[in-house]
């Protein structure tokens, strides 16, 4: 299977662009209508941003297979911003409204191509939350579903709109450490068994054919619901596809690397619980590249720090390394370490002064993704569909590595696994119907 997200030009630039003079065009002044689909933890969170850019756009719709998710953002909206959002069940009566000018998807990861797809197909604007796709097949697919149709797409790895981290990546892209040989991505989250629930009638509210939509049919359970839907292969993609998705686009980024690897390998497990998660608590991938290294380790049982970072439960951030020196950053900071030379027969470091982040987050990329709604310049977003896509696939790359149980050989040009039926049937899915993502978008 071929997994391509280089920079191409596209012959159907002509069609997206009539497919864009279809619907309309906002001003530089008019505010943007969002229906927000997915109403879970990370839907409330939106909300929240959103309600924070009161200058550009409103949360006009909401949209969630339980009713009870739609009644509480319902009324929230309404007593935070004085009226009522419009209400939907099944996401694609929200993109077919004319009212809606772009939708935001906080949706599980299996949900996230197809609800794209629908909402490119439908006219509007999309920000879907990373890993921008559950598989690699999807991510293609949702990058020709935007060029296409010619809409905006966003991934929601908000590291790209972070001024620490933007800072960082750009020292170490103009040059700061000298000739980058590796860069590591690093998630010790510390997280906790989530047991056993046993199979039950599904509760009353709750669309559960909607909410499995492309995934196999199962019996419910409320560890295949809420957020432990992460830990389970036919929704979620492990750590390394949650909190691990920000680190590895991080990673790539400060690479520039168009290429793909030559050899993927990842290996770990499910360590200590004895629970329904399917996916591993411990993992290292390594990604070999033509004279550098990408590396990304996921923990989520205690463990110390690494480098020079900070010693803390929870440590989530990179390390970029050069022959003239590192840096390390996590979420709030980074520090620069330049390499000064051989001293008294020593290796001596000089201290760069930190880069501290205030707090700001996701708000500056939804900006950013709005002011793209109203430019129609898909190249201004920073964490465009193809960017996220490409970043997604390393995660989906090395999820396949560890369930084959081996090293998976690439061709660097295209990034398609060689001669390996079984890992290539990971980086895609037989879908259930008619929640089908499409070969032809």
């Amino acid at each position: 299977m071929e997994c391509q997200f280089t920079r191409r030009r596209f012959a159907g630039a002509a069609a997206a662009a009539i497919a864009t003079s279809q619907f309309p065009i906002l001003g530089a002044n008019d505010r943007v209508n969002v229906g927000v689909a997915g109403l879970g933890g990370r839907g409330s969170d939106h909300i929240n941003f959103y309600g924070q850019l009161t200058a550009d756009c409103r949360v006009a719709a909401v949209c969630d297979v339980n009713q009870t998710a739609r009644e509480r953002a319902s009324a929230r909206i309404l007593k935070e911003q004085g009226f009522t959002p419009k209400e939907y069940v099944d996401m694609r009566d929200l993109f077919a409204s004319k009212d809606i000018d772009a939708v935001s998807l906080p949706l599980p990861n299996h949900w996230h191509a197809l609800a794209t797809i629908w909402a490119c197909q439908a006219g509007k604007d999309v920000y879907v939350e990373k890993p921008a796709s559950h598989n690699v097949f999807e991510g293609r697919k949702m990058v020709e579903a935007a060029r296409k149709y010619g809409r905006m797409v966003q991934v929601g790895t908000q590291s790209r709109s972070i001024d620490h981290k933007m800072r960082a990546v750009e020292l170490v892209r103009n040059g700061a450490l000298g000739k980058i040989y590796m860069v590591r991505g690093i998630c010790y989250r510390r997280r906790f068994s989530i047991g056993h629930t046993p199979d039950q009638p599904i509760p009353a509210g709750i669309d559960w054919d909607k909410f499995l939509g492309p995934a196999p049919m199962r019996p419910y359970s409320k560890n295949r619901f809420a957020y432990n839907w992460h830990w389970m292969w036919d929704t979620g993609n492990g750590d390394i596809g949650n909190q691990g998705a920000h680190e590895m686009d991080i990673a790539l980024w400060a690479l520039g690397a168009d290429s793909w690897p030559s050899t993927v390998v990842a290996t770990g497990g499910k360590y200590v619980w004895e629970d329904d998660q399917e996916t591993p608590n411990t993992l290292t991938a390594t990604y070999n590249f033509a004279g550098r290294q990408l590396s990304f380790d996921l923990r989520n049982l205690p463990t110390p720090t690494e480098a020079l970072a900070p010693l803390r439960p929870n440590y989530v951030g990179n390390i970029f390394l050069g022959d003239q020196g590192f840096i390390v950053m996590d979420q709030g900071s980074f520090q620069q370490y330049r390499s000064t030379g051989n001293v008294h027969g020593k290796d001596s470091y000089e201290k760069v002064p930190v880069v501290i982040q205030h707090g700001v987050d996701t708000v500056p990329h939804m900006k950013n993704f709005l002011d793209a709604v109203r430019t129609r310049d898909y190249k201004s977003l920073r964490a465009e569909i193809e960017i996220g896509a490409r970043s997604a696939a390393f995660s989906h790359l090395a999820n396949a590595s560890y369930r084959a149980g081996r090293m998976l050989k690439l061709d660097p040009k295209t990034g398609e696994v060689i001669g390996d039926q079984e890992a290539n049937s990971y980086l895609t899915r037989d879908y259930r119907k008619p929640y089908v993502v499409p070969e032809k978008v």
